[in-house]
């Protein structure tokens, strides 16, 4: 009753990044629309249980390597149990929607690939750079203007970001463990953070990598790379 009153009607999606380290996650699906939605689980940590009539040669590495559980026959709603989030990436309309259907009689978050209007939760077009992570949605409207976006803000945001946000990072906790005053810190972790900062950190970084580019290679190394 609680939820029938809600479906249909005009929400807000909830932006958030979700720890799944250690969370039971299920994948209905082993091909190649689920492979990738699998190796992003394996990624994060989460314990991966996969369904499927058959997995693709990645996915049945994964399973021989125990990076995931892989069992290969149809999807039961028992398989569900205990499961924390449920992807379904299969090619059968009718087995996706009664996969997503048993997820939500358990209150499992449930997305079911491409098909926006069965989903508790969409898959953003993602822009990664070591630690930091730029998500981009249309909570399921144009996928191809996300990923168009995504491919500008990579352009934008270089590899060099990287290195920067670590470095960045432990920067932030020598300051916030110092004895400056809160208002000193918080002036000094802005002003780290600012455009200025962050392009001459990596101007930096650009100069540094031009210089050992330059730097001949002894003969010792070069041998080293014929053998």
């Amino acid at each position: 009753m609680w939820r029938s009153q809600w479906e249909g009607s005009v929400t807000s999606l909830f932006p958030m990044f979700m720890k799944l380290d250690g969370k039971r996650c299920l994948v209905v699906g082993a091909g190649k629309v689920g492979e990738p939605k699998i190796a992003g689980l394996i990624d994060t940590g989460a314990h991966v249980r996969v369904v499927a009539l058959e997995a693709s040669e990645n996915v049945e590495r994964w399973a021989a390597e125990r990076k995931i559980e892989l069992a290969l026959r149809t999807f039961l709603p028992s398989d569900l149990d205990g499961a924390f989030l449920a992807v379904v990436a299969t090619a059968t309309p009718a087995l996706n929607k009664f996969a997503y259907e048993e997820a939500r009689k358990r209150g499992i978050l449930c997305n079911v690939v491409d098909v926006p209007e069965i989903c508790d939760f969409y898959y953003p077009a993602v822009v990664r750079r070591g630690d930091l992570q730029i998500a981009i949605s249309t909570a399921g409207h144009s996928p191809s203007l996300a990923q168009k976006l995504r491919q500008q803000l990579e352009r934008q945001f270089g590899p060099g970001y990287a290195e920067w946000l670590e470095e960045l990072g432990e920067t932030r906790k020598l300051i916030r463990g110092s004895e400056l005053s809160s208002q000193k810190k918080s002036e000094l972790l802005h002003s780290l953070a600012s455009r200025e900062a962050v392009e001459a950190a990596l101007e930096e970084q650009k100069a540094a990598s031009e210089i050992l580019a330059a730097i001949p290679i002894s003969v010792a190394d070069r041998e080293e790379k014929r053998a």
